[in-house]
């Protein structure tokens, strides 16, 4: 069975929620297809959005749930599998069902793929950590450990001494001729300690991170262990824009992988077709993710009003 909407949003975070709230409220029949996989879902709290600091991701989204439904907004949790385009837009669902809508939104962010050092996936979120404006404050004046694999690594390191001056940079897959004189001098001003050679684990007592092992130089027995509190990584990004790729909509190469084309309002090169939250770029943190589906939302609502006036327009002969 195929069901009709004016709108679908797909991907039901900050970003798709924010969309959803601004369409119902608009009055625009609006579904929400929700796979259940917020990005921050590790994470103990949503920080820096103002009101809502310190809450729960969980919570965050459960109050977004109860505010679209208040509009009439539809919300099913399924996983949007493949997608058609033409007069208008057909999403297939992994649960049999077949949506149509005049407009569609990817909201469906990105995932984060860890470096692969035993230890590290169990204590992300908690004491291993990607952002120092999601989660600085909490582990302030701790002592800190950056994981380099790549040459953002020093920047990263860098920037974490505002929240703490025992940082220790570990150059893990960084080779040390790789740093180069500029690096250096900032590493060196900012008191940040370099140690060069491969990560091998983490070490964790008491369900707490208390130090960082490195590979040991011989064959056999282990490397030496630093004491750290909390360790500071770059994950791969991995973007799920799969949808819109599969429409055709034109994507760009970044540092973070490719994101598509979009204008101010998240406008794809698609007719019809949204990109807001981190499915349209990397730096999309909750507060500007949220913000990024508002914009879409009202310029969706914009544009069927148009549509609509001008297909009336043209049926009157005017």
């Amino acid at each position: 069975m195929t069901e009709g909407y004016e709108v679908v949003v797909v991907g039901g975070g900050a970003a798709g929620l924010s969309a959803a709230l601004v369409l119902g409220r608009a009055r625009r029949r609006t579904l929400v297809v929700d796979a259940g996989e917020p990005r921050n879902a590790p994470a103990a709290h949503v920080q820096g959005y103002l009101s809502r600091d310190g809450m729960p991701p969980a919570e965050f989204l459960a109050a977004g749930r109860e505010e679209i439904a208040r509009y009439g907004v539809e919300l099913v949790r399924d996983r949007a599998v493949d997608v058609r385009g033409g007069t208008d837009f057909a999403v297939i669902l992994a649960g049999g069902r077949t949506v149509r809508a005049r407009q569609l939104v990817v909201a469906t962010g990105l995932r984060d793929e860890l470096p692969p050092v035993p230890g590290l996936a169990e204590r992300f979120g908690r004491d291993a950590l990607h952002c120092p404006y999601c989660h600085g404050w909490e582990v302030r004046d701790q002592a800190f450990g950056v994981l380099a694999t790549g040459p953002l690594s020093v920047h990263q390191a860098l920037m974490v001494t505002q929240w703490s001056k025992d940082v220790t940079l570990f150059l893990h897959t960084v080779a040390e001729e790789e740093l180069t004189d500029e690096d250096r001098r900032r590493l060196t001003a900012a008191g940040v300690r370099v140690v060069p050679g491969e990560v091998a684990a983490l070490v964790v007592e008491d369900d707490r991170l208390t130090g960082v092992r490195l590979s040991a130089a011989a064959a056999s027995g282990e490397g030496p262990v630093y004491d750290r509190e909390v360790l500071f990584v770059a994950p791969r990004p991995v973007p799920r824009t799969e949808l819109l790729e599969r429409l055709g909509a034109e994507m760009t190469e970044t540092a973070f992988g490719a994101y598509p084309v979009v204008d101010g309002h998240g406008r794809t090169t698609v007719p019809g077709l949204w990109a807001a939250g981190n499915a349209s770029g990397f730096a999309e943190q909750v507060v500007n993710a949220a913000s990024r589906g508002y914009r879409a939302g009202a310029a969706i609502n914009g544009e069927l009003l148009m549509a609509d006036l001008d297909a009336a327009a043209g049926a009157a002969g005017v």
